[in-house]
């Protein structure tokens, strides 16, 4: 049976490294994961209003859909500054493309951003924003482990009307097949049943990584959009977004890798209600290392879907421990 890798990270899956670093007089952060070899890479936008860098270099018929590192940041627009700092310092270290003897390294640095410029934290920076500074420090903290809920990207963000964060998990599927996602949770939905102590997740989870929590008699879910005259402050566009990786060893294609976004996406709805809204910028970003070969087909496309399954299940169970990491003691 699949279960979570030793530490129940992205990080399961060899080669990525994870850095995190928070600036707590702005309540807010930078997450970057790395991946120097320069991974297959793709990305899946649904949200109605996602802040962007670099999605376009993903595309499968552009010539080098590749990645260096993937950033996440809070800051909306501002934030996406951190891939710059991300960029320098990956340059600095080689790595990155040379097109031209002599010239500097050029790293491909996807980057996504979230809202959280509302959260109360000093947002008075003037024509220096945090960001690139943040985006450079958290190559120097990437590394293996890292913790999760209210840190990194997800150091301001809210789920609901809770506060929201950054959550991982992973998922081997043996025989040296690994997914796994790492999420900043900020979506204008809410994590909770209605009983506010439940996770829609709750049937994902492992080893009570979310607080073993099961449903007991309650409500049904019938009202399209439930607590909205609560939601009503943070119902605005782009106020909220949710930004996912996830990744796999498999040696997925470009097209075959947002597949695999696409259908990681399904995870972000079973763990958030309601999602995929116009007030968020949902995107999904895919990895994939190549380390172990699928083979030819109809077994190719077999192993493909349970990627892309395994994909969304980690995706949901790292949405509810977000949430759950960030509101323990609460």
């Amino acid at each position: 049976m699949p279960k979570p890798g030793p530490r129940n990270l992205i990080t399961d899956v060899p080669g990525l490294k994870v850095g995190c670093v928070e600036d707590e007089a702005v309540r807010t952060g930078v997450t970057v994961v790395l991946c120097p070899e320069a991974w297959t890479a793709a990305v899946d936008v649904r949200g109605g209003g996602p802040a962007v860098r670099e999605t376009d270099t993903l595309r499968p018929e552009n010539s080098f859909s590749k990645a260096h590192a993937i950033c996440f940041s809070g800051g909306s627009v501002f934030g996406l500054g951190a891939a710059d700092g991300v960029a320098s310092a990956l340059s600095n270290r080689d790595v990155g493309l040379r097109i031209t003897a002599g010239t500097p390294a050029i790293p491909i640095v996807p980057a996504a951003c979230l809202h959280d410029l509302s959260n109360g934290g000093d947002k008075a920076w003037g024509l220096t924003p945090p960001y690139r500074a943040l985006g450079m420090k958290a190559v120097e903290a990437a590394g293996e482990d890292f913790p999760l809920g209210p840190v990194g990207a997800g150091r301001g963000a809210m789920a609901g009307l809770r506060p929201g964060g950054l959550g991982s998990a992973s998922l081997d599927l043996g025989d040296g097949l690994i997914v796994a996602a790492l999420v900043a949770a900020n979506p204008v939905g809410s994590a909770y049943m209605a009983d506010g102590e439940t996770f829609w997740a709750w049937p994902f989870e492992i080893d009570g990584e979310f607080g073993g929590r099961r449903p007991g008699t309650m409500a049904p879910a019938i009202e399209p959009l439930p607590d909205d005259s609560k939601l009503g402050a943070r119902l605005a566009a782009g106020a909220n977004t949710t930004l996912a990786l996830v990744a796999t060893t498999a040696d997925l294609s470009t097209a075959e890798a947002q597949r695999m976004a696409m259908m990681a996406h399904d995870g972000m709805a079973r763990a958030v209600r309601p999602c995929h809204t116009p007030f968020d910028g949902d995107v999904v970003f895919a990895l994939a290392s190549g380390a172990k070969p699928l083979g030819e087909d109809p077994m190719r496309s077999v192993l493909r879907t349970r990627i892309g399954s395994a994909a969304a299940d980690c995706l949901a169970r790292a949405m509810a421990r977000a949430v759950y990491e960030s509101n323990k003691g609460r």
